[in-house]
């Protein structure tokens, strides 16, 4: 094999490898007390980012949430993070980069795009007003909307590009979608400015064991065809308890095994990421399995699971 210029890595890839240089020793057979330990201490010197969980017990979406209960949750999360996601503009929403740039939390705000166009339009307009009112640090247009087949790539494609022409140049746009489809559609990396990567070895039937490596192995893919864009990893997570998903066993301890595994990782390999969930939601029961309603590192009545 010989050398070819389009064959050298950049400074991100090259650092993503570095990481995987005989890999750190990753505290996964300590014993329970010893990994609460590192948890609370990854809490205390904060989370580059948690996705936002929206709803308590009864609620689900196209419910209107309160201002209020955006603000008691966002207290809760503020001592632990320095990065908050949201997932959509309306129906509440809308008040969770409000209340986090309230409290000094900066924000990566999402447009939810569905096979819906009216609200589409909703969700499009109030990301560009909250962008230019400068409540909005990353702009994320759309999630999973391509993973779910409700829009065509040009659709998505339009929606992006009327974003990236009405909002700040300094703020960042992208899509979120799992890691694979940047490589199955580049021309949602060429119109993002940031590639917004869900890696979720559990979805895949990952056996626990290899969990880590498999999502290093997914961020991996994605910086590979990003074309030097930095890389977020949007979500990932474990799920405490509920039904398997072939080798792949929601558990407690696999849960805080994997949430410590991927924060030190990712702090060594300097990749931001955004893990999934802040709080439990049981409405997520129906559309995911009972495992859906499990990935919070709060449970539903807001108490901190370990």
């Amino acid at each position: 094999m010989t050398y070819r210029k389009e064959q050298e890595i950049n400074e991100l890839q090259e650092r993503f490898l570095a990481s995987l240089v005989a890999n750190k020793s990753y505290p996964i057979q300590a014993s329970e007390e010893e990994l609460k330990k590192i948890f609370h201490q990854l809490l205390k010197t904060k989370l580059h980012g948690l996705c936002f969980s929206m709803y308590e017990d009864g609620q689900e979406p196209g419910d209107h949430i309160s201002e209020e209960q955006v603000l008691r949750r966002m207290k809760i999360l503020k001592p632990h993070m320095k990065w908050v996601r949201s997932f959509s503009c309306i129906e509440g929403n809308e008040f969770v980069p409000k209340v986090a740039k309230q409290l000094g939390i900066k924000t990566l705000v999402g447009a939810w795009l569905s096979d819906d166009e009216e609200k589409n339009r909703e969700e499009i307009d109030a990301l560009i007003q909250m962008a230019n009112q400068g409540l909005v640090d990353i702009a994320a247009v759309g999630n999973e909307v391509l993973y779910r087949n409700e829009l065509t790539l040009d659709q998505l494609i339009g929606y992006m590009q009327e974003v990236r022409a009405k909002i700040p140049a300094d703020i960042p746009i992208g899509y979120v979608d799992a890691y694979y489809e940047f490589s199955s559609h580049p021309e949602l990396v060429e119109n993002s400015d940031v590639i917004l990567a869900n890696c979720y070895p559990f979805w895949e039937s990952c056996q626990f064991d290899y969990s880590l490596a498999h999502m290093q192995q997914m961020c991996g893919q994605a910086l590979s065809v990003a074309k030097g864009k930095k890389v977020i990893i949007t979500e990932t997570g474990w799920p405490s308890q509920g039904e398997s998903l072939g080798a792949a066993q929601p558990s407690y301890i696999n849960a805080l095994k994997y949430f410590i595994n991927a924060q030190l990782w990712a702090k060594e390999a300097q990749i931001e990421m955004f893990y999934f969930s802040s709080f439990d939601e049981s409405w997520k029961v129906g559309a995911e399995g009972d495992v859906g309603a499990y990935w919070g590192l709060w449970d539903k009545n807001e108490k901190l699971k370990y």
